[in-house]
């Protein structure tokens, strides 16, 4: 039912087609939580169910951190990990209880299949290559971020074999993890035929073939002499370079595979969505991240990152150089685009506890809480005299900052991250906090004083609430799956000549703008990012909520 329910209370009069349009993982894991509670014969509302859901993974989300990290260094490093990832402000922004969106499930998936990964390639074994795979599914089932990891596990496949750390192992490993994800990602209908057809994922496609090619020039090398060796391998790489030069670039121009998404161009490029894509760059979580943004989401751990960087460059492995590749890749994009603080954050931890870890077990070695004597006293080491002072120094130092990394932590998710969305608040001058219900007023507003088969229309950001609480049919919603739909929205903006392109067809038709004096709570309102799609600038400070029958 949930693959053929059609809505036709959205995007009308398109109306729109659940199953093909949203990632199933968040509802379907719902709906199984709920389903087995009850079968247990522990009453639970699912709205209760869809409340708790995201504290729930991020409490799986320390477990998972632990052990991947543990993989990386060792059990003392996964507990520091493990417990900076609880309070840390960049992912708690996405867990907190009533944050009901695809990402308070897709971090637990997204680090589960890290693990995976890591424990695929250190044991070359099919088991957890397989359970690398599944995990992967789970992944696409939940967030389009999975993009993200199909393309950071080939990349950690090329560089091991550029630096000439290529195994058997490898090969098992990523055959196996591309072959059965590849397979069970395109059960997904809103993904379909996208992981062989889609230039996102072409990357993966590659290097699975370079593998291939890896490993018969491998078993060319055992079975022939270094100059036949040598021979063959220039003719055979030069006649399979340039068939798939040729096969890729007739697949693009006929457009059998389909190019780079707007927001992929975006993280390359940040200018493109701005000149090209507006729908993108009108977007408050496309936009650049500030410097003050990666300390209010991360305090302590921007300072620890480099050293558990330093650490996995010290000491090279397999699994480390995923790690360091997983963090740098994962800092760029975090600076183009504001959202992907919450990829960067699980990788700042990790690297953070290993960082700590590092020197505190450093510094350990060198305490000396024995009692002195003189015997000790001439046996101390004269190129170190201090030893002991400088030791319980570093000691007390690092945990008077993991002290004030818990308290920043829990002013941030308090201050900033544990009011909901529709019911809004700010501080007085005097300190008071005040409260705005406008939200809820409006919706409860049109609930009762419009028709039921009454149209609105708004600028997509309140798409679901209006659905939701008012209970009535809407142009767009949060979905956004048809940009032209949304730019014809814009158009409100625009000389009432074209303003009535948008209402024709549209019996009964009711349009909000709303637009709250931004300057009070720090939104700037929704008007701001409305006029993006069109080229006209109106100002926010000062609107009011406005509703007109046409």
């Amino acid at each position: 039912k949930f693959h053929n329910w059609f809505d036709d209370r959205a995007w009308y009069p398109l109306g729109r087609i659940i199953g093909g349009t949203i990632y199933p993982g968040l509802m379907i894991t719902s709906a199984a939580i709920y389903h087995v509670l009850h079968f247990f014969h522990i009453t639970i509302d699912i709205r209760n169910v869809c409340v708790f859901l995201a504290p729930l993974f991020s409490s799986f989300t320390t477990i998972v951190t632990y052990h991947l990290t543990k993989e990386l260094k060792d059990a003392g490093a996964g507990l520091l990990a493990a417990a900076m990832i609880a309070v840390v402000p960049g992912y708690i922004s996405r867990s907190v209880a009533g944050s009901y969106d695809n990402e308070g499930i897709a971090i637990f998936c997204m680090l589960l299949t890290y693990y995976m990964w890591i424990k695929a390639v250190k044991t070359g074994s099919i088991y957890w290559a397989a359970m690398c795979a599944l995990a992967y599914f789970y992944m696409v089932s939940s967030w389009g971020g999975y993009v993200f990891l199909i393309n950071l596990i080939p990349l950690h496949v090329l560089v091991l074999m550029l630096t000439g750390r290529f195994s058997h192992r490898i090969y098992v490993a990523y055959c196996t993890v591309y072959c059965l994800g590849t397979i069970l990602s395109m059960q997904i209908s809103f993904v379909g035929f996208q992981p062989v057809l889609s230039s996102e994922h072409m990357a993966a496609l590659g290097v699975f073939g370079l593998c291939q090619i890896h490993a018969f020039v491998d078993y060319l090398r055992s079975k022939l002499n270094p100059q036949q060796f040598e021979i063959l391998f220039r003719s055979v790489i030069s006649l399979v370079g340039f068939v798939l030069l040729t096969i890729g670039a007739v697949l693009m121009l006929t457009g059998k595979i389909s190019p780079w998404t707007g927001r992929f161009y975006s993280l390359l490029d940040p200018s493109y969505a701005k000149n090209n894509i507006p729908i993108i760059a009108s977007v408050s979580e496309h936009q650049p991240t500030t410097w003050s943004s990666y300390y209010f989401d991360l305090q302590l751990l921007v300072f620890m990152f480099p050293v558990g960087l330093y650490y996995c460059f010290s000491n090279l492995s397999d699994a480390r150089i995923f790690i360091i590749m997983y963090g740098v890749t994962s800092m760029y994009f975090s600076a183009v685009m504001v959202r992907l603080m919450l990829v960067l954050a699980p990788v700042m931890c990790i690297l953070s506890g290993i960082g700590v870890s590092q020197v505190l077990s450093t510094y350990m070695k060198n305490l000396d809480i024995s009692r002195p004597d003189k015997k000790s006293k001439k046996q101390q080491d004269s190129t170190y005299p201090i030893k002991n002072e400088v030791a319980s120094g570093m000691i007390l130092v690092m945990a008077f900052f993991l002290i004030t990394y818990t308290f920043h932590s829990t002013w941030v998710t308090s201050e900033a991250y544990s009011s909901p969305s529709i019911v809004l608040s700010a501080r007085g001058g005097d300190g008071s906090r005040i409260i705005f219900d406008d939200f809820r007023e409006a919706y409860y507003w049109l609930r009762h004083n419009t028709p039921e088969d009454a149209k609105v229309m708004s600028w997509w950001d309140y798409g679901y609430q209006i659905t939701a609480m008012a209970n009535r049919t809407i142009l767009v919603d949060n979905n956004t799956w048809n940009n032209t739909h949304i730019s014809r929205v814009g158009a409100f903006l625009q000389p009432p000549s074209s303003l009535m392109e948008v209402f024709r067809g549209c019996p009964r038709l009711f349009y909000v703008i709303y637009g709250i004096a931004g300057g009070w709570l720090g939104t700037g309102g929704c008007i701001p990012t409305a006029v993006s799609l069109v080229p006209v600038w109106t100002p926010c400070v000062g609107w009011q909520p406005v509703l007109v029958e046409v």
